[in-house]
């Protein structure tokens, strides 16, 4: 156990005020909400159409590229392509040049339900873009920064 002194009410509140990683958090948790909620009738989740879109190029996409581009672990990757893959969604097979790496990529159905998705995520973003109140061309360079320093 830290001597340290305990952190007094002043100094709490300072944080919870001015913690950019705090507002951050409660922030992506707002946005999740409310794009969960507009995907909700097509049965997709936030996490799950960026994931579509991710894979929605031409040539399947290798696991540790997305890892990468998702900025998500192996496992949670893993996880979160399953019940994507159950509907039929997304195809998961061995790339045949590496026997141990996997290839991802929407199937039909998955591409389908994606470009149904669109005008979804379309107008929520612009309603999210709206009520901003700053630039968010701004917003996303700043965060784009922060994320090219990890």
């Amino acid at each position: 156990m830290s001597n340290a002194p305990p952190v007094d009410l002043e100094t709490a509140h300072f944080i919870r005020d001015h913690c950019l990683c705090l507002h951050a958090q409660r922030a992506a948790r707002a946005l999740a909400r409310r794009f969960d909620k507009a995907l909700r009738p097509l049965g997709l989740t936030n996490g799950q159409f960026s994931l579509m879109t991710a894979l929605s190029r031409p040539v399947p996409h290798a696991m540790g590229n997305l890892v990468t581009l998702l900025a998500m672990d192996r496992t949670t990757l893993t996880a979160a392509l399953k019940p994507l893959e159950r509907r039929g969604l997304v195809e998961i097979r061995t790339d045949p040049d590496d026997r141990r790496s996997r290839q991802l990529m929407l199937t039909p159905e998955g591409r389908a339900l994606l470009a149904e998705a669109v005008p979804i995520w379309r107008d929520t973003h612009a309603e999210v873009e709206a009520a901003l109140g700053v630039d968010p061309d701004a917003l996303r360079a700043g965060l784009n920064a922060l994320n090219s320093r990890d």
